[in-house]
């Protein structure tokens, strides 16, 4: 018997809401497809991969269980603008596809802008992003399932953990993105080893996401208890 959920909770990366999840199973069907989806009391909890094409295939997933009034994107994002601090929680009131120059209004209202590009921002791309459309913060996937959501006829909310500020880069994170939108964590661990240099860089952010992983599951957590 399929399981309503009047949430859909929407992230890129498992590691993104194993806090939000811990103690329930995936369901195993979907794992062998690269789709994580966890039924937590009254939700459904996806991760599927980074980028857009992987955004639709867990809002897909999320929304074949029936049910679903309200998606909400979630995970890690970046920091576009002073203020918006690595660590923190932001949640947007409008959607930028930056591809298309779509603009989604969350169902939700605050001054935040969120901005989806089509690959992880450098500084400078941060930079254009605020100043051609007021980005606060940039992301990956919110645009699509802000899109979907307003096909289907159901809410839209972008709540978002701050992994970096608008002055953080680390140009080599890109080249590790695997099959189905995976970020090759092993991979880049190795690869950072290997390079001193970068040691300092790769601590920042593992800090400012661990930090903004758990402000995140806290955030969620709320909006869940209140239906």
């Amino acid at each position: 018997m399929p399981v309503t959920a009047k949430i859909a909770i929407i992230a890129a990366l498992p590691r993104e809401i194993a806090r939000l999840v811990g103690g329930t199973t995936a369901d195993a069907a979907l794992v062998k497809d690269g789709v994580w989806l966890y039924r937590v009391e009254s939700a459904v909890v996806v991760a599927a991969g980074m980028g857009a094409e992987r955004a639709a295939v867990a809002v897909e997933a999320a929304l074949s269980i029936g049910g679903v009034g309200m998606l909400i994107s979630t995970g890690l994002a970046g920091g576009c603008v002073a203020g918006v601090e690595a660590g923190s929680v932001r949640e947007a009131g409008v959607v930028v596809d930056a591809g298309t120059g779509e603009r989604f209004v969350a169902s939700v209202e605050s001054g935040v802008t969120l901005v989806t590009a089509g690959e992880i921002a450098s500084v400078a791309e941060k930079a254009r992003l605020a100043e051609n459309f007021g980005a606060a913060m940039v992301d990956m996937e919110a645009a699509t399932v802000a899109r979907l959501a307003r096909t289907r006829g159901v809410g839209f909310r972008a709540i978002k953990g701050v992994s970096d500020g608008y002055g953080f880069e680390l140009s080599s994170l890109g080249q590790f993105e695997g099959e189905r939108g995976s970020f090759r964590t092993g991979a880049f661990a190795v690869y950072t080893a290997m390079r001193p240099w970068t040691w300092g860089k790769a601590i920042e952010l593992g800090r400012g996401s661990a930090k903004a992983l758990a402000q995140l599951e806290t955030v969620l957590k709320g909006v869940l208890a209140e239906g």
